[in-house]
């Protein structure tokens, strides 16, 4: 009695655990750059409003369109 069961070569195996860790990868360096991109907006808005509290103008009074 002979068994035949379905199995990948050697290197589709091997091309499938690149391609999920390649995607994972991908979605760890996504999530890196949306906090950091994130970090970076909180700290724009900052320095926006400290720079309006210590000059007295608004955002489009110190660019002088108001």
């Amino acid at each position: 009695m002979t068994s035949t069961s379905f199995s990948l070569p050697a290197n589709a195996d091997q091309q499938w655990f690149q391609e999920t860790a390649s995607a994972q990868i991908r979605q760890e360096r996504l999530a890196k750059a949306e906090k950091l991109n994130g970090r970076v907006a909180m700290l724009g808005f900052l320095l926006a409003l400290l720079t309006e509290a210590l000059s007295g103008y608004g955002i489009l009074g110190q660019l002088h369109i108001s």
